[in-house]
């Protein structure tokens, strides 16, 4: 008799849905948040330029207004950089957020 395990473990955490898109971007605040990863200071300013030209009175926050959430340290310090982006966001009437660049 052979006992396997799965690779994948337990679930830890509920798997919710994502929040609805927004039907358009004209007029909304749009925050950037870099995990310090695969050129996101090229990449941002970039996107920031282009959505500005696209939609009218689209007001972007760069991602130098906000913590690195990267993933370099331990799950403890990765957590409190990411509620303090949130909660960042939140403060700064963010409709969206842009984050990311090599996860």
């Amino acid at each position: 008799m052979y006992k396997v395990l799965s690779p994948l473990g337990e679930p830890i955490a509920e798997a919710v849905g994502a929040a609805p898109r927004l039907s358009d971007l004209s007029g909304k605040t749009i925050c950037e948040v870099w995990n310090g990863q695969f050129r996101g200071d090229i990449a941002f300013p970039m996107l920031r330029q282009l959505l500005q030209e696209r939609y009218p009175g689209v007001k972007v926050i760069p991602y130098t207004e906000f913590p690195k959430t990267d993933v370099i340290g331990s799950t403890k310090l990765l957590q409190e950089r990411t509620d303090t982006a949130v909660a960042l966001a939140v403060q700064r009437g963010c409709d969206a957020i842009i984050t990311g660049m090599g996860f």
